[in-house]
């Protein structure tokens, strides 16, 4: 297995021009040149973060799971250890939960009460 290069920002600043594009996402470094043109967003966005650390500005947009292994392939590195950022662990979110199972209780129980009461009510008033 190879090592994983390093680079510290000051490198990766200097990777800042459409024929060099470098960025920063969570510590690790991608080449995105060839990706500039390529880019859904244009590539005055790419060249905006060049050189940068672009991990806000990569999660503020909301990139789909196939953007991010999209990324893998442009991966040059990482930044140096001195210089890396704690990188927050995204919570997958748990879309089953024993409240939602309780949720789907009430939902057929309430409108099939209120169908009966109704019921009930229009045969006692309009059966007389």
């Amino acid at each position: 297995m190879s090592e994983v290069k390093t680079y510290s920002l000051a490198e990766v600043k200097s990777h800042n021009t459409n024929k060099s594009t470098w960025i920063v996402i969570h510590n690790d470094i991608f080449d995105v040149t060839e990706f500039l043109n390529e880019h859904p967003g244009g590539e005055e966005v790419l060249l905006e973060q060049a050189g940068k650390e672009a991990t806000e500005a990569f999660e503020d947009v909301g990139h789909s799971s196939d953007a991010r292994e999209m990324m893998k392939k442009f991966k040059v590195g990482e930044l140096i250890e001195s210089e890396r950022k704690q990188v927050p662990v995204k919570k997958e979110p748990d879309w089953k939960s024993e409240q939602q199972d309780d949720n789907q209780l009430k939902q057929w129980i309430v409108p099939l009460i209120l169908g009966l009461l109704a019921t009930i009510l229009y045969r006692f008033y309009f059966t007389q």
